[in-house]
């Protein structure tokens, strides 16, 4: 278990700093227009979407002694490790320069990620039959995601106050993290890996492939759900810190320590989820997570900006106008990261079932489908969120003096980034909810307590 939740911690630290850190990185250290930024994202995102039938069709391919998914794994290390830390670096030159050299490190970084994350992720469904030890497995995956991306925040929070160059290092540490991680995961899974269920070869067209989809009845309901679970976070992962010092005006050096109250509590909310989900059900504990990430949300709404005038060395000094609004927006962020760790968990621990019901079973397959569709819904919503923080007039910061700048923003994009913190990501999980209704449950919780 210790072996396979390391395989996740290299993409969990490069999905948590791009996730919260890239937009505000582009439109700060970089210095590009924020519609830039957001076509940035998007290519980044599809282009992780588009290589992942791909991958996973190469990776169902692959026969070695070592299984399908490992060869992948261990020969995108070294290029994950380089091109996270490649990623933060500003080049010389002037929009269209800087606007290339972003295009090719996003799609050579997002390369490599497939080709640890998505092997990787078919192994849940390999390594074992049941129910109860895949959602383990899957416990074990998003807990060392967590507390890797925890690792990332952390590392961000101290070095981003010193702006350009605290981004550049903050690569070349989470970097060389990413590459060893997924190396020690490699060699402890290896004799399990070998042993594990190959999938059957496929060589469809795409219309048979999209034929099967449609078929599956359960993969379409897991599908909505993770579409609409992972657009929702990740809409308030990329607003987070203009959130925070844009909306809030919480000042950036203590705007990057709040983001990790969330990953902390997503991290306690994993392991009782998981908990939860092998002795009541995984869709019960879907509908309590949810609900309290909704409450979050939805408590974000109406939150007050600050007097401006706090600081960490004056916190509890001020007056109590501004401790009640820190107080409010650390249980906003308590309530969204410990429901929202429920799209980490049972979105992944409901795939195996769908995978199951298709007689061939190709893993693979599923899986890059999964993530592909996810992707490109991802990449669409983040142009579209981007172009209209342009359209409503957001400016960005003529320097950056650390990990994002503060500049009075016109209401209206005000109101955007709200909106996306808030009111848009409530209303995607309550639609994700409905569609859960009515799930064959395989009963996870009966078979664990006869394990």
């Amino acid at each position: 278990m210790v072996a396979y939740g390391l395989g996740d911690a290299g993409t969990g630290i490069a999905a948590a700093q791009l996730g919260f850190y890239l937009l505000p990185f582009l439109t700060c250290a970089a210095a590009l227009p924020v519609w830039i930024g957001g076509v940035l994202l998007m290519v980044t995102k599809l282009w992780d979407g588009f290589n992942d039938p791909l991958i996973g069709w190469l990776s169902d391919h692959t026969d070695t002694r070592w299984g399908p998914r490992l060869p992948w794994m261990f020969f995108s290390a070294l290029p994950l490790g380089v091109s996270l830390g490649a990623i933060w670096w500003v080049p010389p030159g002037g929009v269209t320069e800087k606007t290339a050299y972003y295009i090719f490190m996003v799609i050579l970084l997002m390369t490599a990620y497939t080709g640890v994350n998505l092997p990787y992720a078919a192994l849940s469904t390999e390594l074992t039959p049941k129910t109860s030890i895949r959602t383990r497995l899957n416990a074990a995956r998003f807990t060392g995601s967590i507390l890797a991306s925890l690792t990332g925040l952390v590392t961000a929070s101290i070095l981003t106050s010193e702006g350009t160059n605290g981004y550049l290092a903050m690569g070349r540490i989470t970097g060389t993290i990413a590459t060893v991680a997924t190396l020690v995961c490699c060699w402890g899974i290896a004799p399990f890996a070998k042993k594990a269920r190959r999938p059957k070869k496929h060589s469809e067209p795409v219309f048979q492939q999209l034929k099967r989809i449609l078929q599956n009845n359960l993969f379409l309901k897991v599908l909505g759900l993770y579409l609409l679970l992972w657009c929702g976070l990740q809409l308030m992962q990329s607003v987070a810190l203009f959130y925070l010092v844009q909306v809030i005006r919480v000042p950036a050096n203590l705007s990057t320590w709040l983001l990790i109250p969330f990953q902390i509590s997503a991290l306690i909310g994993l392991q009782i989820w998981s908990l939860l989900s092998n002795r009541q059900g995984r869709v019960k504990s879907l509908y309590l997570g949810g609900g309290l990430w909704i409450a979050g949300c939805l408590l974000a709404m109406f939150i007050p900006p600050l007097s401006g005038q706090v600081d960490l060395s004056n916190l509890m000094s001020n007056n109590w106008s501004d401790i009640f609004t820190m107080l409010t927006l650390l249980v906003s962020i308590a309530l969204s990261g410990f429901g929202a760790s429920t799209a980490y968990l049972i979105p992944w621990s409901l795939l195996p079932d769908a995978i199951d019901a298709d007689p061939d079973r190709p893993a693979g397959f599923y899986t890059a489908w999964m993530v592909l569709i996810q992707k490109i819904l991802v990449a669409l919503s983040m142009w579209t969120v981007t172009s209209l923080l342009w359209l409503t007039g957001y400016r960005s910061a003529p320097e950056c003096t650390g990990a994002l700048t503060f500049l009075e923003q016109p209401t209206s994009a005000q109101i955007t980034i709200r909106l996306c913190m808030g009111l848009i990501p409530a209303i995607l999980v309550t639609v994700g909810l409905l569609i859960m209704r009515h799930w064959p449950d395989k009963k996870a919780h009966l078979q664990a307590a006869n394990l």
